[in-house]
């Protein structure tokens, strides 16, 4: 009585690549995962995030967006497109807001889209909930996700044009 779902929920020691150009950042999340008994592993650019991926099998990765080099569109790119990571979950937390971004964030693969600031153990639950997931019923909520945020912009645009 009185658990919460983060501790209703058993991590099994899930390995996490946590991947952004801010190490504070990279260690809020971290530390709030393994504080879960996730294991984590750490990257500071889309270019590690790659590497890391190929040297390890990983459970999921949580994303930023805006980095050197590599960006996390990139990443996600590579990962939807290599039959080895194509099904690797993926969570983007990003400062990028703008509909067009999350539009592309579902289109490109992504699992869930948070929005920086965000509460880190708001991150926690939704990774828990991803990896619980199969693969057909994230396919299936990056449909539903995308379609929802086409209508949104499509009566947002509608709502800017003039009126005579």
């Amino acid at each position: 009585m009185g658990e919460s779902m983060l501790e209703k929920r058993k991590t099994n020691g899930k390995k996490i690549l946590v991947v952004d150009d801010d190490p504070i950042m990279v260690k809020l999340i971290s530390a709030n995962l393994r504080l879960n008994d996730f294991q984590v592993l750490e990257a500071t650019s889309g270019k590690q995030a790659l590497e890391a991926v190929e040297q390890e099998p990983l459970d999921l990765v949580v994303l930023d967006i805006m980095m050197p080099e590599v960006d996390g569109w990139g990443v996600l790119r590579q990962l939807r497109g290599d039959p080895k990571t194509e099904q690797l979950p993926v969570v983007i937390v990003t400062a990028k807001t703008q509909d067009n971004d999350v539009i592309r964030g579902w289109e490109l693969g992504a699992d869930e889209y948070l929005i920086k600031p965000f509460n880190p153990l708001l991150l926690v639950e939704v990774v828990q909930i991803v990896l619980e997931r199969s693969h057909e019923e994230r396919l299936e909520r990056r449909r539903k996700q995308k379609e929802k945020l086409e209508v949104l912009r499509n009566d947002s645009s509608l709502s800017k044009k003039p009126t005579c």
